[in-house]
């Protein structure tokens, strides 16, 4: 208990003398910085002038914002497509989900895509404008003062460019909206757009298969003076044809269908037991999906000669003709359901030259300037006076001078 008490005894007064020590030296650094306020107050004016000098100089930029609305998805057209036959399947299939989780970032990323931002430079002359030699020099200055924001809450996207003309901020702006809108007319991005597209695509194949097959009958008629045949045989053709050509749409349909589901699903089971009564039904007119061969739809006893070959052509224009008519019709929809979802962007809020400067703000450029200096300068009076304490002792002194000997030999 004794040799506690005197531990806690000696441990007191050596406390008492670290608060002192601690006192003086706070005490001498505002004695110190007391003796220098002049210099302080100097040094600190002078950086401030120097800020407000900066800020004056600095070109003005003024910030146009156009808002838009991105397309939203729609269901309408698959359940439009599944009730116009044999194709509706196929069609909502052509128009599935990107997969992307957020659609706008799509959207942002084709914003900020180098084709979209290299039409701008050449549309606004921006390699001239920012003083650059190279258009990928360009495009980065022009990446630079443009920025593309999706909202998190109202599902909006906006585009602001930043330039030191109001006016040609706004122009900007709105073109950079307008040369999205040029490159994204060439892309397939809706639901409705991609169904568009794969009909669009499907037909014209269908268009060039059909005049191909005409080409062949009318040579056909020319070689062999058969210029038409009987009603029955006729009908007989037409059926098959007909038939032929719903069992292809249907093809395509179970392959796409195949792509994402199993072999147990409803859907796809039913339009097997669809394609397989159609193959059944065109087995029994004589005839099969290829076509070939000598089992068109009569036997060569019923159609002589010539007439045969007359036949085979014009099985072929009435199958390709019946593809183009159910193909077109799926066409003409789906460019209905691509007109019913509007534009593939929506201005909300086109760009208008802004009556405020976006920068330089010159009130925070003074007031960081002046902080600045201020630490600058109380930085400077301590090193200084730091700096003089070492040189006035005496085991220094020869240290010093050793070290700047050796920074003056060669």
């Amino acid at each position: 208990m004794q040799s506690t008490h005197i531990g806690d005894l000696s441990s007191a007064p050596a406390t008492t003398a670290d608060r002192a020590s601690k006192d003086v030296s706070l005490l001498d650094l505002l004695i110190l910085l007391a003796a220098r306020r002049r210099f302080i107050l100097l040094f600190t004016l002078a950086i401030a002038l120097l800020s407000l000098a900066i800020a004056l100089l600095l070109p003005r930029s003024y910030t146009a914002t156009a808002v838009i609305l991105p397309p939203q998805g729609s269901s309408a057209g698959s359940a439009v497509m599944s009730q116009l036959g044999a194709l509706g399947a196929a069609g909502a299939l052509a128009g599935s989900s990107l997969g992307v989780k957020n659609p706008n970032d799509m959207y942002v990323a084709m914003f900020r895509s180098r084709s979209v931002e290299s039409a701008m430079v050449m549309r606004f002359g921006l390699v001239a404008e920012y003083h650059t030699r190279l258009v990928s020099d360009a495009v980065k200055a022009f990446d630079s003062r443009s920025t593309v924001i999706s909202g998190t809450k109202d599902n909006l996207i906006s585009i602001s460019v930043r330039d030191k003309d109001p006016r040609r901020a706004a122009e900007l702006a709105n073109g950079y909206v307008d040369e999205y809108r040029a490159f994204s007319s060439t892309l397939a991005i809706t639901e409705a757009a991609q169904r568009r597209l794969f009909f669009e695509q499907q037909l014209q194949q269908a268009k060039d298969n059909l005049a191909t097959a005409e080409e062949a009958l009318k040579k056909t008629e020319q070689t062999t003076g058969v210029l038409q045949i009987d009603s029955q045989t006729r009908e007989l053709i037409q059926s098959a044809a007909s038939l032929r050509a719903q069992i292809a749409a249907k093809e395509v349909e179970i392959r796409g269908m195949k792509s994402f589901a199993s072999d147990q699903n409803p859907e796809l089971q039913l339009a097997e037991q669809q394609l397989a009564g159609w193959q059944a039904q065109l087995s029994s007119l004589g005839g099969t999906q290829s076509g070939s061969g000598d089992d068109l739809l009569l036997a060569k006893a019923r159609v002589p000669g010539a007439g045969l070959e007359y036949v085979r052509k014009l099985r072929d224009v009435k199958y390709y003709d019946t593809i183009f008519d159910l193909l077109a019709r799926q066409f003409e929809v789906a460019k209905l359901d691509e007109a019913r979802q509007g534009s593939l962007v929506q201005v909300v809020d086109p760009a208008v030259p802004p009556d405020h400067k976006t920068s330089p703000r010159r009130g925070l450029i003074l007031l960081v300037g002046t902080a600045v200096g201020f630490c600058l300068s109380i930085l400077w009076v301590l090193v200084t006076a730091a700096l003089s304490k070492v040189r006035n002792r005496p085991e220094n002194r020869e240290r010093l001078e050793r070290l700047s000997l050796m920074f003056r030999k060669p």
